[in-house]
Protein backbone atom coordinates (compact mmCIF):
# COMPACT_ATOMS: atom_id res chain seq x y z
CA UNK A 1 0.00 0.00 0.00
CA UNK A 2 1.35 3.43 -0.96
CA UNK A 3 1.97 5.81 1.94
CA UNK A 4 -0.20 8.89 2.27
CA UNK A 5 1.52 11.86 0.60
CA UNK A 6 1.54 13.88 3.82
CA UNK A 7 3.57 11.15 5.53
CA UNK A 8 6.16 10.68 2.79
CA UNK A 9 9.68 11.61 4.01
CA UNK A 10 10.91 14.83 2.41
CA UNK A 11 14.56 14.56 3.48
CA UNK A 12 17.28 11.92 3.60
CA UNK A 13 16.74 11.18 7.27
CA UNK A 14 19.04 8.18 7.22
CA UNK A 15 21.96 10.32 6.04
CA UNK A 16 21.20 13.08 8.54
CA UNK A 17 20.95 10.65 11.47
CA UNK A 18 24.14 8.82 10.55
CA UNK A 19 25.94 12.17 10.41
CA UNK A 20 24.64 13.19 13.83
CA UNK A 21 25.53 9.83 15.34
CA UNK A 22 29.03 10.06 13.90
CA UNK A 23 29.65 13.45 15.50
CA UNK A 24 27.63 13.04 18.71
CA UNK A 25 28.10 9.29 19.31
CA UNK A 26 24.55 8.91 20.53
CA UNK A 27 23.65 5.77 22.46
CA UNK A 28 19.96 5.68 21.50
CA UNK A 29 18.01 6.37 18.31
CA UNK A 30 16.82 9.90 17.51
CA UNK A 31 13.02 9.66 17.50
CA UNK A 32 10.77 10.85 14.68
CA UNK A 33 7.64 12.37 16.28
CA UNK A 34 4.50 13.06 14.26
CA UNK A 35 1.00 14.21 15.23
CA UNK A 36 -1.77 12.90 12.98
CA UNK A 37 -5.16 14.44 12.27
CA UNK A 38 -6.50 11.06 11.14
CA UNK A 39 -5.76 8.05 13.33
CA UNK A 40 -6.32 5.75 10.34
CA UNK A 41 -2.99 7.00 8.95
CA UNK A 42 -1.23 4.94 11.62
CA UNK A 43 -1.94 1.81 9.60
CA UNK A 44 -0.10 3.25 6.58
CA UNK A 45 3.21 3.58 8.44
CA UNK A 46 5.50 0.55 7.92
CA UNK A 47 6.15 -1.75 10.90
CA UNK A 48 3.60 0.12 13.03
CA UNK A 49 2.80 -1.39 16.44
CA UNK A 50 0.02 -0.37 18.80
CA UNK A 51 0.11 -0.59 22.61
CA UNK A 52 -1.40 -3.74 24.08
CA UNK A 53 -1.95 -2.02 27.45
CA UNK A 54 -2.29 1.48 28.85
CA UNK A 55 0.98 3.42 28.51
CA UNK A 56 2.65 6.71 29.26
CA UNK A 57 4.16 8.90 26.56
CA UNK A 58 7.64 8.47 28.02
CA UNK A 59 7.23 4.68 27.72
CA UNK A 60 6.53 5.04 24.00
CA UNK A 61 9.59 7.23 23.54
CA UNK A 62 11.77 4.72 25.37
CA UNK A 63 10.44 1.82 23.30
CA UNK A 64 11.34 3.65 20.09
CA UNK A 65 14.77 4.96 21.02
CA UNK A 66 15.94 1.82 22.80
CA UNK A 67 13.90 -1.10 21.41
CA UNK A 68 14.02 0.04 17.77
CA UNK A 69 10.22 -0.12 17.36
CA UNK A 70 7.76 2.05 15.44
CA UNK A 71 4.70 2.72 17.57
CA UNK A 72 1.53 4.81 17.51
CA UNK A 73 -1.18 5.74 19.98
CA UNK A 74 -4.47 7.57 20.39
CA UNK A 75 -5.85 9.25 23.53
CA UNK A 76 -7.47 6.02 24.72
CA UNK A 77 -4.08 4.26 24.82
CA UNK A 78 -2.67 6.52 27.53
CA UNK A 79 -2.90 5.65 31.20
CA UNK A 80 -3.38 9.29 32.18
CA UNK A 81 -4.84 12.41 30.53
CA UNK A 82 -1.63 14.18 31.54
CA UNK A 83 0.13 12.53 28.58
CA UNK A 84 -2.66 12.87 26.03
CA UNK A 85 -3.45 16.49 26.97
CA UNK A 86 0.15 17.63 26.57
CA UNK A 87 0.26 16.37 22.96
CA UNK A 88 -3.19 17.74 22.14
CA UNK A 89 -5.13 14.48 21.97
CA UNK A 90 -7.54 15.15 24.86
CA UNK A 91 -8.72 17.80 27.27
CA UNK A 92 -7.60 17.79 30.89
CA UNK A 93 -10.32 16.88 33.43
CA UNK A 94 -11.50 19.51 35.97
CA UNK A 95 -9.84 17.78 38.91
CA UNK A 96 -6.48 18.55 37.32
CA UNK A 97 -7.22 22.20 36.63
CA UNK A 98 -8.43 22.86 40.18
CA UNK A 99 -5.14 21.57 41.59
CA UNK A 100 -6.34 18.29 43.05
CA UNK A 101 -4.04 16.00 41.04
CA UNK A 102 -0.74 17.86 41.45
CA UNK A 103 -1.35 18.51 45.15
CA UNK A 104 -1.48 14.76 45.85
CA UNK A 105 2.29 14.46 45.40
CA UNK A 106 4.09 17.36 43.77
CA UNK A 107 3.22 20.57 45.64
CA UNK A 108 2.08 21.64 49.08
CA UNK A 109 -1.28 23.29 48.33
CA UNK A 110 -3.97 23.16 45.67
CA UNK A 111 -3.41 26.83 44.81
CA UNK A 112 0.20 26.02 43.99
CA UNK A 113 -0.97 23.01 41.99
CA UNK A 114 -3.26 25.24 39.92
CA UNK A 115 -0.31 27.50 39.07
CA UNK A 116 1.68 24.39 38.23
CA UNK A 117 -0.96 23.09 35.83
CA UNK A 118 -1.32 26.48 34.18
CA UNK A 119 2.46 26.68 33.58
CA UNK A 120 2.57 23.43 31.60
CA UNK A 121 2.91 23.79 27.83
CA UNK A 122 0.17 21.94 25.94
CA UNK A 123 -0.59 21.47 22.26
CA UNK A 124 -4.15 22.76 21.62
CA UNK A 125 -6.78 20.06 21.37
CA UNK A 126 -9.24 19.54 18.53
CA UNK A 127 -6.87 19.03 15.62
CA UNK A 128 -4.96 15.81 16.29
CA UNK A 129 -6.24 12.28 16.88
CA UNK A 130 -3.05 10.19 17.09
CA UNK A 131 0.68 10.31 17.58
CA UNK A 132 3.33 8.26 15.73
CA UNK A 133 6.92 7.65 16.85
CA UNK A 134 9.71 5.77 15.08
CA UNK A 135 13.51 5.59 14.80
CA UNK A 136 14.28 8.49 12.46
CA UNK A 137 17.12 6.60 10.76
CA UNK A 138 14.61 4.38 8.93
CA UNK A 139 12.95 7.27 7.05
CA UNK A 140 9.61 6.16 8.58
CA UNK A 141 7.62 9.32 7.76
CA UNK A 142 8.12 13.08 7.64
CA UNK A 143 8.19 14.09 11.33
CA UNK A 144 6.97 17.29 12.97
CA UNK A 145 9.93 17.18 15.29
CA UNK A 146 12.84 15.00 16.34
CA UNK A 147 13.54 13.91 19.92
CA UNK A 148 17.16 13.43 20.97
CA UNK A 149 18.40 12.08 24.30
CA UNK A 150 22.03 12.74 25.17
CA UNK A 151 24.37 13.70 27.98
CA UNK A 152 25.11 17.38 28.79
CA UNK A 153 28.35 17.47 26.78
CA UNK A 154 26.61 16.08 23.69
CA UNK A 155 23.74 18.53 24.13
CA UNK A 156 26.17 21.44 24.40
CA UNK A 157 27.66 20.40 21.06
CA UNK A 158 24.17 20.23 19.55
CA UNK A 159 23.33 23.70 20.87
CA UNK A 160 26.62 25.12 19.55
CA UNK A 161 25.86 23.55 16.17
CA UNK A 162 22.42 25.15 15.98
CA UNK A 163 23.90 28.51 16.96
CA UNK A 164 26.77 28.37 14.45
CA UNK A 165 24.74 30.20 11.80
CA UNK A 166 22.03 32.82 12.49
CA UNK A 167 23.05 32.92 16.14
CA UNK A 168 20.49 33.44 18.86
CA UNK A 169 20.60 32.49 22.55
CA UNK A 170 18.53 29.49 23.56
CA UNK A 171 16.18 29.63 26.51
CA UNK A 172 14.98 26.43 28.08
CA UNK A 173 12.48 25.70 30.83
CA UNK A 174 11.58 23.10 33.42
CA UNK A 175 8.04 22.93 34.79
CA UNK A 176 9.13 20.03 37.01
CA UNK A 177 7.21 16.79 36.65
CA UNK A 178 5.87 16.36 33.06
CA UNK A 179 9.06 17.26 31.20
CA UNK A 180 7.43 16.20 27.91
CA UNK A 181 5.71 19.56 28.16
CA UNK A 182 9.03 21.45 28.18
CA UNK A 183 10.37 19.35 25.33
CA UNK A 184 7.61 18.28 22.94
CA UNK A 185 4.79 20.78 23.52
CA UNK A 186 7.09 23.78 23.85
CA UNK A 187 8.94 22.86 20.65
CA UNK A 188 5.60 22.55 18.83
CA UNK A 189 4.34 25.91 20.13
CA UNK A 190 7.53 27.95 19.66
CA UNK A 191 8.87 26.23 16.52
CA UNK A 192 12.30 26.32 18.19
CA UNK A 193 14.58 23.69 19.75
CA UNK A 194 13.54 22.94 23.30
CA UNK A 195 15.68 21.20 25.88
CA UNK A 196 14.88 20.14 29.42
CA UNK A 197 15.75 17.74 32.21
CA UNK A 198 13.81 14.46 32.06
CA UNK A 199 11.42 14.38 34.98
CA UNK A 200 10.92 11.77 37.70
CA UNK A 201 8.21 10.01 35.71
CA UNK A 202 10.35 9.80 32.60
CA UNK A 203 13.14 8.24 34.60
CA UNK A 204 10.77 5.93 36.48
CA UNK A 205 8.65 4.78 33.53
CA UNK A 206 10.64 5.83 30.45
CA UNK A 207 14.06 4.66 31.63
CA UNK A 208 15.79 8.03 31.04
CA UNK A 209 19.27 7.69 32.53
CA UNK A 210 20.82 9.82 35.26
CA UNK A 211 23.08 11.70 32.82
CA UNK A 212 20.52 12.26 30.06
CA UNK A 213 18.88 15.45 28.87
CA UNK A 214 16.09 15.57 26.29
CA UNK A 215 15.67 17.95 23.34
CA UNK A 216 13.02 18.31 20.67
CA UNK A 217 13.99 20.01 17.41
CA UNK A 218 11.65 21.07 14.60
CA UNK A 219 12.36 18.70 11.73
CA UNK A 220 13.32 21.66 9.54
CA UNK A 221 16.35 22.40 11.75
CA UNK A 222 17.98 18.99 11.61
CA UNK A 223 20.02 19.74 8.49
CA UNK A 224 21.16 23.02 10.04
CA UNK A 225 22.27 21.14 13.17
CA UNK A 226 24.32 18.67 11.11
CA UNK A 227 25.84 21.42 8.97
CA UNK A 228 26.87 23.37 12.08
CA UNK A 229 28.31 20.24 13.65
CA UNK A 230 30.44 19.55 10.58
CA UNK A 231 31.72 23.14 10.63
CA UNK A 232 32.60 22.94 14.32
CA UNK A 233 34.34 19.61 13.77
CA UNK A 234 36.62 21.21 11.20
CA UNK A 235 37.46 23.87 13.81
CA UNK A 236 38.35 21.29 16.44
CA UNK A 237 35.13 21.30 18.50
CA UNK A 238 34.34 17.61 18.87
CA UNK A 239 32.78 14.95 21.08
CA UNK A 240 34.02 13.33 23.20
CA UNK A 241 35.68 16.42 24.61
CA UNK A 242 39.31 15.75 25.46
CA UNK A 243 40.48 17.10 28.81
CA UNK A 244 43.18 19.75 28.86
CA UNK A 245 43.77 19.26 32.58
CA UNK A 246 42.96 21.58 35.48
CA UNK A 247 46.59 22.03 36.57
CA UNK A 248 48.38 22.28 33.24
CA UNK A 249 49.33 25.28 31.14
CA UNK A 250 46.40 25.22 28.72
CA UNK A 251 47.90 27.60 26.19
CA UNK A 252 48.76 24.80 23.79
CA UNK A 253 45.32 23.23 24.24
CA UNK A 254 43.53 26.36 22.98
CA UNK A 255 42.44 26.32 19.32
CA UNK A 256 45.20 27.70 17.07
CA UNK A 257 42.91 30.54 16.01
CA UNK A 258 42.60 31.67 19.65
CA UNK A 259 46.36 31.72 20.04
CA UNK A 260 46.65 33.80 16.87
CA UNK A 261 44.49 36.51 18.41
CA UNK A 262 47.55 37.56 20.38
CA UNK A 263 49.20 38.40 17.04
CA UNK A 264 46.16 40.08 15.50
CA UNK A 265 47.51 43.56 16.11
CA UNK A 266 50.74 42.54 14.40
CA UNK A 267 48.74 41.32 11.40
CA UNK A 268 46.28 44.19 11.09
CA UNK A 269 48.69 46.85 12.33
CA UNK A 270 48.05 50.42 13.45
CA UNK A 271 48.41 52.07 10.05
CA UNK A 272 45.94 52.41 7.17
CA UNK A 273 46.62 49.05 5.57
CA UNK A 274 43.59 47.10 4.40
CA UNK A 275 44.05 43.35 4.59
CA UNK A 276 41.74 41.36 2.32
CA UNK A 277 41.46 37.58 2.21
CA UNK A 278 40.42 36.14 -1.13
CA UNK A 279 39.33 32.56 -1.69
CA UNK A 280 37.21 30.41 -3.95
CA UNK A 281 37.15 26.79 -5.00
CA UNK A 282 38.69 24.58 -7.64
CA UNK A 283 38.05 25.92 -11.15
CA UNK A 284 36.15 29.01 -9.97
CA UNK A 285 38.68 31.35 -11.59
CA UNK A 286 40.19 32.87 -8.46
CA UNK A 287 43.55 33.38 -10.17
CA UNK A 288 41.89 35.51 -12.83
CA UNK A 289 40.31 37.77 -10.23
CA UNK A 290 43.57 38.02 -8.26
CA UNK A 291 45.38 39.06 -11.45
CA UNK A 292 42.79 41.78 -12.10
CA UNK A 293 43.14 43.14 -8.56
CA UNK A 294 46.94 43.05 -8.78
CA UNK A 295 46.70 45.15 -11.94
CA UNK A 296 44.56 47.63 -10.00
CA UNK A 297 47.36 48.09 -7.49
CA UNK A 298 46.74 45.46 -4.83
CA UNK A 299 49.73 43.76 -3.25
CA UNK A 300 49.32 39.97 -3.32
CA UNK A 301 50.58 37.36 -0.87
CA UNK A 302 50.05 33.94 -2.44
CA UNK A 303 49.69 31.22 0.19
CA UNK A 304 50.26 28.48 -2.39
CA UNK A 305 53.67 30.02 -3.08
CA UNK A 306 54.36 30.25 0.66
CA UNK A 307 53.38 26.58 1.05
CA UNK A 308 55.84 25.55 -1.65
CA UNK A 309 58.56 27.79 -0.22
CA UNK A 310 58.46 26.39 3.34
CA UNK A 311 58.97 22.79 2.15
CA UNK A 312 61.99 23.39 -0.08
CA UNK A 313 64.67 20.72 0.47
CA UNK A 314 66.60 21.31 3.66
CA UNK A 315 64.03 23.56 5.36
CA UNK A 316 62.76 22.63 8.86
CA UNK A 317 59.28 21.76 7.52
CA UNK A 318 60.80 19.58 4.78
CA UNK A 319 62.85 17.71 7.37
CA UNK A 320 59.82 17.16 9.64
CA UNK A 321 57.77 15.84 6.72
CA UNK A 322 60.50 13.44 5.58
CA UNK A 323 61.06 12.18 9.13
CA UNK A 324 57.32 11.47 9.51
CA UNK A 325 56.35 10.14 6.05
CA UNK A 326 59.67 8.62 4.92
CA UNK A 327 61.93 9.10 1.89
CA UNK A 328 59.35 7.54 -0.45
CA UNK A 329 57.57 10.91 -0.70
CA UNK A 330 60.68 12.50 -2.28
CA UNK A 331 61.46 12.96 -5.94
CA UNK A 332 64.95 12.24 -7.30
CA UNK A 333 65.93 15.90 -6.91
CA UNK A 334 64.97 15.91 -3.23
CA UNK A 335 61.75 17.88 -3.66
CA UNK A 336 58.58 16.52 -2.10
CA UNK A 337 56.28 14.72 -4.51
CA UNK A 338 53.14 16.72 -3.72
CA UNK A 339 50.82 14.28 -5.49
CA UNK A 340 52.16 11.25 -3.65
CA UNK A 341 52.01 13.09 -0.33
CA UNK A 342 48.50 14.29 -1.11
CA UNK A 343 47.35 10.74 -1.82
CA UNK A 344 48.74 9.64 1.56
CA UNK A 345 46.88 12.28 3.59
CA UNK A 346 43.70 12.49 1.47
CA UNK A 347 41.70 9.96 3.52
CA UNK A 348 43.82 9.82 6.68
CA UNK A 349 42.84 12.55 9.14
CA UNK A 350 45.74 11.92 11.52
CA UNK A 351 48.33 12.16 8.75
CA UNK A 352 46.65 15.30 7.45
CA UNK A 353 46.80 16.89 10.89
CA UNK A 354 50.46 15.93 11.23
CA UNK A 355 51.29 17.49 7.86
CA UNK A 356 49.47 20.69 8.80
CA UNK A 357 51.36 20.89 12.09
CA UNK A 358 54.62 20.87 10.12
CA UNK A 359 53.61 23.41 7.50
CA UNK A 360 50.99 25.83 8.84
CA UNK A 361 53.12 27.56 11.52
CA UNK A 362 55.93 28.07 8.98
CA UNK A 363 53.52 29.41 6.36
CA UNK A 364 52.14 31.84 8.94
CA UNK A 365 55.63 33.10 9.76
CA UNK A 366 56.42 33.62 6.09
CA UNK A 367 53.11 35.47 5.71
CA UNK A 368 54.07 37.84 8.52
CA UNK A 369 57.46 38.44 6.94
CA UNK A 370 55.93 39.39 3.59
CA UNK A 371 53.27 41.49 5.32
CA UNK A 372 55.91 43.47 7.25
CA UNK A 373 57.94 43.95 4.10
CA UNK A 374 54.94 45.40 2.21
CA UNK A 375 53.68 47.67 4.99
CA UNK A 376 57.13 49.02 5.81
CA UNK A 377 57.23 50.38 2.25
CA UNK A 378 53.53 51.30 1.93
CA UNK A 379 51.56 51.66 5.19
CA UNK A 380 48.41 52.44 3.16
CA UNK A 381 48.59 49.29 1.08
CA UNK A 382 45.63 47.17 0.06
CA UNK A 383 47.01 43.68 0.59
CA UNK A 384 45.37 40.62 -0.92
CA UNK A 385 46.03 37.28 0.81
CA UNK A 386 45.28 34.59 -1.77
CA UNK A 387 44.30 31.53 0.32
CA UNK A 388 42.51 28.59 -1.38
CA UNK A 389 41.41 27.04 1.95
CA UNK A 390 40.83 30.28 3.86
CA UNK A 391 37.39 29.25 5.13
CA UNK A 392 38.23 25.58 5.68
CA UNK A 393 41.17 26.62 7.86
CA UNK A 394 39.08 29.24 9.70
CA UNK A 395 41.40 32.14 8.85
CA UNK A 396 38.78 34.74 7.98
CA UNK A 397 39.11 36.43 11.39
CA UNK A 398 42.56 37.71 10.35
CA UNK A 399 41.29 39.99 7.61
CA UNK A 400 39.39 43.23 7.44
CA UNK A 401 37.31 41.85 4.59
CA UNK A 402 36.86 38.49 2.80
CA UNK A 403 36.21 38.10 -0.94
CA UNK A 404 34.83 34.90 -2.47
CA UNK A 405 35.21 34.08 -6.15
CA UNK A 406 32.10 32.08 -6.93
CA UNK A 407 30.53 30.02 -9.69
CA UNK A 408 27.51 27.69 -9.33
CA UNK A 409 28.55 24.15 -8.48
CA UNK A 410 27.53 22.70 -11.84
CA UNK A 411 29.62 25.33 -13.63
CA UNK A 412 32.52 24.55 -11.30
CA UNK A 413 32.16 20.85 -12.09
CA UNK A 414 32.16 21.35 -15.85
CA UNK A 415 35.15 23.69 -15.71
CA UNK A 416 37.12 21.23 -13.59
CA UNK A 417 36.37 18.42 -16.07
CA UNK A 418 37.54 20.56 -18.97
CA UNK A 419 40.58 22.00 -17.19
CA UNK A 420 41.99 18.73 -15.84
CA UNK A 421 40.60 16.47 -18.61
CA UNK A 422 39.01 14.08 -16.15
CA UNK A 423 35.68 12.25 -15.98
CA UNK A 424 32.61 13.66 -14.30
CA UNK A 425 32.87 10.99 -11.60
CA UNK A 426 36.48 11.97 -10.84
CA UNK A 427 35.58 15.65 -10.72
CA UNK A 428 32.64 15.01 -8.39
CA UNK A 429 34.89 13.00 -6.05
CA UNK A 430 37.45 15.82 -5.95
CA UNK A 431 34.82 18.47 -5.19
CA UNK A 432 33.27 16.31 -2.45
CA UNK A 433 36.58 16.48 -0.59
CA UNK A 434 36.22 20.26 -0.25
CA UNK A 435 33.69 22.53 1.40
CA UNK A 436 30.93 23.09 -1.19
CA UNK A 437 31.27 26.47 -2.87
CA UNK A 438 27.67 27.33 -1.95
CA UNK A 439 28.43 26.95 1.76
CA UNK A 440 31.22 29.51 1.49
CA UNK A 441 28.86 32.29 0.46
CA UNK A 442 27.80 33.03 4.01
CA UNK A 443 31.38 33.75 5.09
CA UNK A 444 32.15 36.37 2.45
CA UNK A 445 31.86 40.15 2.67
CA UNK A 446 32.07 40.40 -1.12
CA UNK A 447 31.25 37.87 -3.83
CA UNK A 448 32.61 37.98 -7.38
CA UNK A 449 30.36 35.87 -9.61
CA UNK A 450 32.77 34.50 -12.19
CA UNK A 451 30.25 32.40 -14.10
CA UNK A 452 29.91 34.92 -16.95
CA UNK A 453 32.40 36.33 -19.42
CA UNK A 454 35.60 38.24 -18.60
CA UNK A 455 33.92 41.61 -19.13
CA UNK A 456 31.33 40.80 -16.48
CA UNK A 457 34.02 39.70 -14.02
CA UNK A 458 36.12 42.78 -14.77
CA UNK A 459 33.13 45.02 -14.07
CA UNK A 460 32.60 43.42 -10.67
CA UNK A 461 36.31 43.71 -9.85
CA UNK A 462 36.28 47.40 -10.82
CA UNK A 463 33.37 48.02 -8.44
CA UNK A 464 35.06 46.01 -5.69
CA UNK A 465 38.26 47.99 -6.07
CA UNK A 466 36.39 51.29 -5.66
CA UNK A 467 34.84 49.92 -2.46
CA UNK A 468 38.18 48.69 -1.11
CA UNK A 469 39.87 52.03 -1.85
CA UNK A 470 37.07 53.84 -0.02
CA UNK A 471 37.41 51.53 3.00
CA UNK A 472 41.18 52.00 3.04
CA UNK A 473 40.91 55.79 2.82
CA UNK A 474 38.57 55.80 5.83
CA UNK A 475 41.07 53.81 7.83
CA UNK A 476 38.58 51.00 8.39
CA UNK A 477 41.43 48.77 9.49
CA UNK A 478 42.53 51.02 12.36
CA UNK A 479 41.79 49.74 15.85
CA UNK A 480 38.90 51.63 17.52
Amino acid sequence: MEMDETLTPKRDWQGIVKGLERFMRLRSFPVAFRLLEDENLLSEIPFMRRPSKKVTLCQLISIVRNFDWTIGATASDFVSPVCSSIVGLSELPWYYWDGTFRSIVWVKKKEEAKRYEKAIYRIPTGRYRAVALAPLVYNPFEPDMVLIYANPAQMMLLINSLQFEDYEPMEFSCVGESSCSDVIAKCYLTKKPSLSIPCYGERRYGHAQDDELAMALPASLMEKALKGMESLYRRGVRYPISYAGAEMDIGEAFPPAYRSLQRLEEIRGHDKRLLVGITGGLATGKSTVVKMLREKGAYVIDFDELARDVVRPGTPAWQDIVNYFGNEILKEDGNIDRKRLGDMVFKDLEKKKALESFTHPRIHERFLEELKDITSKDPEAIILADIPLLIEQNLQYMFHRVVLVYVPQEVQLLRLIQRDRISREQAEAILRSQLPIGEKLGYADYVIDNSGDLASTQGQVDSLWVELRELQSRGVGLSP
